[in-house]
């Protein structure tokens, strides 16, 4: 999260070549790896691999800090009691984490929904506009000049966020 996505994109380019880092390390155990970034099957996953790789250390530090919100006698108390460590994970830890699992889907599914930058950069709506995402299309149509139909699929966009974020926040709201 703290390099440019820039930067980023050049280091991952490198690795999804055709003969580059991945495509090394899956020759060495027997398989043939495609062109990541030019193929209409592979490029959409490669930039999701991308997007979860990039994404995944805010959430690491997310979840260390909620797991620090966890008080310790709770836990030590159910383990005097006879609670199993998976009786304590399911019963103490995981509850006590809803917040930090409904912050932590949130940010996720929101800037998933708003994937752009992966895209734009990386394989510019790809083959075949296979890593054409809601994104990407609004800012080509704005580029295009059709405003209006650029306008609605911001609107879509945001009711489609908004529903998402609604339907988190009930599966996941405190059940106190």
């Amino acid at each position: 999260m703290v390099t440019s996505i820039v930067a980023v994109a050049v280091v991952w380019r490198f690795i999804l070549q055709p003969d580059g880092l991945l495509n090394l390390i899956l020759s060495w155990v027997g398989i043939a790896g495609p062109d990541w970034l030019n193929s209409t099957t592979w490029s959409m996953p490669a930039l999701i691999m991308l997007a979860v790789w990039r994404n995944l250390g805010t959430l690491m530090i997310i979840f260390l800090a909620g797991l620090q919100t966890v008080p310790a006698d709770i836990l030590e108390a159910a383990e005097v009691d006879g609670a199993s460590p998976w009786q304590r994970f399911m019963k103490i830890t995981l509850p006590m984490l809803r917040p930090t699992l409904l912050l932590g889907t949130v940010l996720l599914s929101v800037g998933f929904l708003q994937f752009f930058e992966e895209p734009f950069v990386m394989t510019k709506g790809g083959p075949l506009d296979s890593t054409l995402s809601v994104s990407y299309f609004t800012f080509n149509q704005f580029g295009f000049g059709k405003y209006g139909l650029a306008s609605a699929a911001s609107y879509v966009l945001f009711v489609a966020i908004a529903l998402l974020s609604l339907i988190q926040f009930r599966a996941l709201r405190s059940k106190d």
